[in-house]
Formats: structure tokens, C-alpha cells, sequence
């Protein structure tokens, strides 16, 4: 099981030029960016956790910039969206974005992607929350011809164009592992039909990850497909030695642990507590 960060990136937060190194230096295998374009002021829709919502939901860079940025002061750190709100986002400019990345990147990009819950505001990029889930896998699918043919159209429901060409191609091939976010079943559901991994967030559905993880495997060998391609990725992993020893008996590949929006000495000590519960659950990075 491999240890990771999720991140909140802010211009309060730990500057990526510093956080880069300190995730390398202490053996962490990838970095997962959150992204939110923005929070209407109405805040009509509440979180999912029922509290009131962290002010770095209102202060985030864009991933795609942020992971860039970070990206030059390391030579070995996967770095990933974690989530991108692909249902608020244009998919040929974010196909662009995502093949930008992967290349300058030598290759170390995965795209966690996500239909998001925040109604409010994917009504003002002109999405509803009714069939996003289906306007999300379009994107996805179409994002896919895009990456993997010289020329790609796309003809669907929610998204369509004509043959067109973009270059240059994601280094990785035939594309960037695509990681789908979602609780069970849904979410589960969605990896074994489209993605190359899934990112449940523990205690948003019934059932434990183990039994979770069992019934999505299940499902992939009913429909044909390798259960052990689907990578599992648990967000928001808690500093607790009895969950992290359960996640590995469960089979979780990857457990991403939060880092607060803070700066110099206090984030480095977050890792460092993050990595110590790593490490004492009996795991190595």
C-alpha cells in the first residue's frame, strides 16, 4: 500500500517549491490536488460531511497550474488531480491541459476525476446536478479519443464535435490513468466501466472498504476486466494505525492522507505525523 498526500494548494499553504522535496525526501509516492473554480456566496447546498465548509474550499489554485508549479523541484513524485470537476470544466481545453502536464511531467500524472456535490456551483458553469454523473463519463470518453487518435470526433448526448486534431499527446499511453471519486456503489460502478481507479472516501456509504472493495472486484471479473487493474485509493486516510493495517488487509493500493492549508514547520509536521502512522502501522514507503 503505498502512502500519498491530499492537498487543498492556497497562497497560505506550504509553497510547492518547498512541499515538493519534503514529500520525496520522505518517500510519499504521489500528491493529489483538489480543485474548486470558486464558492457562490448563496451556499445553498451543504457539505457532505454536514459541517460548515473549510474556508480552503474558497481559496484554491487551479490543479493544473499549482501541480506545474510544484512539478519542476521533482523528479519522482506522481502528482494528480484529486478531485477535477470535469462537469464544470470544457473537455477539449482540459484534454489539453492534462496531455500539457503528463508530458512535462516525464510521464507522472494521474487524473482523478469527479462529478462533485456542490449544486450551486456547477449551476453557474451551466451544469445540473441531474445527469451529471452521465455528462462526466462523456467527457471522459471523449477526452479519450482526443488523447489516443490523430484525428477524434465525438458524438454523444452532452458532448459532441467534429474530427479535429490536438497535439501534443500524453506521454503516457495510451492515456494518464483515469481515477473516478464516488462512494458506493455508484462510484464503484463507474471505475469498473470506465477508469482505471476508484477513490471512495471512508464512512459515506454502508458497509466496510473491505466489503466494498470485494463487491467492486466482483463486478470487474463479472464484466471481464483484470480486478486487480482497478487501483483503490482512500482520501482523507486518518493517522490511526488500526484503520490504515485495516485498509491494507483490505487491499487499498493507496492511502492519501490530508495536509492541512498551512505553512512551513506545521506542514512538514503533518507529514511527519502522517508518515509516522504509516510506519508503525507495519508499512513502508
Amino acid at each position: 500500500m503505498k502512502a500519498a498526500i491530499a492537498h487543498f494548494p492556497t497562497d497560505y499553504s506550504i509553497p510547492p517549491a518547498e512541499l515538493g522535496p519534503a514529500l520525496e525526501s520522505r518517500g510519499f509516492e504521489s500528491l493529489w490536488a483538489a480543485e474548486h473554480s470558486h464558492i457562490p456566496s448563496s451556499r445553498k447546498t451543504p457539505h457532505p460531511s454536514g459541517a460548515d465548509l473549510p474556508k480552503r474550499y474558497y481559496d484554491t489554485y487551479d490543479p493544473f497550474v499549482w501541480l506545474t508549479a510544484l512539478a519542476g523541484s521533482t523528479s519522482t513524485l506522481k502528482l494528480a488531480t484529486g478531485i477535477c470537476l470535469i462537469i464544470q470544466r470544457d473537455p477539449i481545453h482540459t484534454a489539453k491541459s492534462v496531455s500539457s502536464l503528463d508530458r512535462l511531467t516525464g510521464g507522472r500524472f494521474m487524473f482523478g476525476v469527479g462529478a462533485g456535490w456542490n449544486e450551486d456551483e456547477m449551476n453557474n458553469h451551466g451544469t445540473q446536478a441531474e445527469g451529471r454523473f452521465k455528462l462526466m463519463r462523456e467527457r471522459v470518453q471523449a477526452m479519450k479519443e482526443i488523447w489516443t487518435n490523430h484525428e477524434a470526433e465525438f458524438h454523444g448526448d452532452r458532448v459532441n464535435f467534429d474530427p479535429m486534431m490536438q497535439y501534443p499527446k500524453p506521454l503516457t499511453k495510451p492515456h494518464p490513468p483515469i481515477h473516478v471519486g464516488g462512494a458506493f456503489p455508484g462510484g464503484a460502478r463507474r471505475a469498473v466501466e470506465w477508469a482505471d481507479g476508484w477513490i471512495p472516501i471512508p464512512g459515506r456509504a454502508e458497509g466496510t472498504i473491505a466489503e466494498q472493495i470485494a463487491a467492486m472486484r466482483q463486478q470487474a471479473a463479472d464484466a471481464g476486466r483484470d480486478p486487480a487493474s482497478i487501483e483503490v485509493s482512500i482520501y482523507f486516510a486518518p493517522n490511526d494505525v488500526e484503520k490504515l493495517q485495516e485498509f491494507a488487509e483490505a487491499g487499498v493500493d493507496r492511502v492519501a492522507f490530508d495536509l492541512p492549508s498551512v505553512a512551513g514547520a506545521e506542514a512538514l509536521e503533518s507529514l511527519d505525523a502522517s508518515l509516522q502512522a504509516f510506519t508503525d502501522a507495519g508499512l513502508t514507503t
